[in-house]
């Protein structure tokens, strides 16, 4: 996993050195035909944005809806992204994980696209998100981890609404097969509620409350719910520092004792609750 970590760290700092190239340094200079009897200049136009960005981040861990996908360990994540001017937007997202939550696995990779509009203090997005876990697979089942959602999503002011809904078989590969539950079950169907509340505190800093309610269809002994709360600090040049304490629980206790099955330096599974209350610790790039 340590050879697969030093490859996507390398790839991910090459391909954000190759997307800062697709920021626009020039600019143009127009004159007002008015003035050129005193050949005064016009003040020079500001340059369109460019509609490309990217980010590259190194977390103390990466926390996903308040689990701990890399069993405790850094992680490095990175993405790109285009938005059209017309509300179209499209991108892309990596990140390690642990193949001790993920069996087999050592990255998730996010696809999705989508549109965003706004009327007055209003915006409203509509998305679709692939997830796509590399060579990962609950063995014994025989199903894979990759899964799909669609996503409504309403930001009034400070506050913003989610809601992600499976519409691929499984959620995570969750099934009958992989949780023992039923015959021939899937939780196509299962949602997310996503609600968040961003607040600007001045001088750079900003503060956001999250909670969150997964329901999973079919299997709901699998259901959980998870808060964060992330204290973040922007500053020149694109750079970002947070400081976020999560937490995930889930009353019927399913996930206190979770595993994939990897074996640890005494020879036996490795055995943690990914849910615990977590303190993360990040450094952002945005280009």
């Amino acid at each position: 996993m340590l050879q697969n970590f030093n490859k996507i760290k390398i790839s991910l700092w090459l391909a954000a050195t190759l997307l800062s190239g697709f920021q626009v340094s020039a600019i143009s200079q127009t004159v007002d035909p008015a003035a050129t009897a005193t050949a005064a200049p016009a003040a020079a136009a500001a340059a369109p944005a460019s509609p490309f960005t990217a980010n590259v981040t190194i977390a103390s861990q990466y926390v996903s809806r308040g689990f701990r996908q890399t069993w405790g360990k850094p992680a490095i994540q990175g993405g790109f992204d285009y938005a059209n001017p017309n509300g179209l937007f499209a991108g892309t997202w990596m990140s390690t994980v642990s193949d001790h939550f993920i069996e087999g696995g050592s990255v998730e990779w996010d696809l999705y696209g989508g549109y965003t509009g706004s009327a007055g203090d209003l915006t409203y997005t509509g998305q679709i998100y692939y997830y796509v876990y590399p060579g990962a697979e609950v063995a014994f089942a025989n199903t894979k981890y990759n899964y799909g959602e669609a996503v409504a999503s309403l930001t009034y002011k400070w506050f913003n609404v989610k809601y992600w809904l499976t519409y691929t078989p499984d959620y995570f590969g969750y099934n009958s097969a992989t949780l023992g539950i039923g015959n021939g079950q899937h939780s196509r169907g299962s949602g997310y509620l996503d609600l968040n509340g961003t607040f600007d505190l001045g001088s750079g800093y900003s503060l956001l409350l999250h909670y969150g309610n997964e329901r999973v269809r079919n299997f709901s002994a699998y259901s959980f719910q998870d808060g964060k709360v992330a204290l973040s600090k922007a500053f020149d040049g694109g750079w970002t520092v947070t400081g976020a304490v999560t937490k995930g629980w889930n009353k019927n206790g399913v996930y206190d004792r979770y595993t994939t099955g990897v074996l640890n330096s005494a020879g036996v599974a490795d055995v943690s609750n990914p849910l615990a209350t977590t303190l993360v610790l990040s450094l952002t790039k945005t280009f």
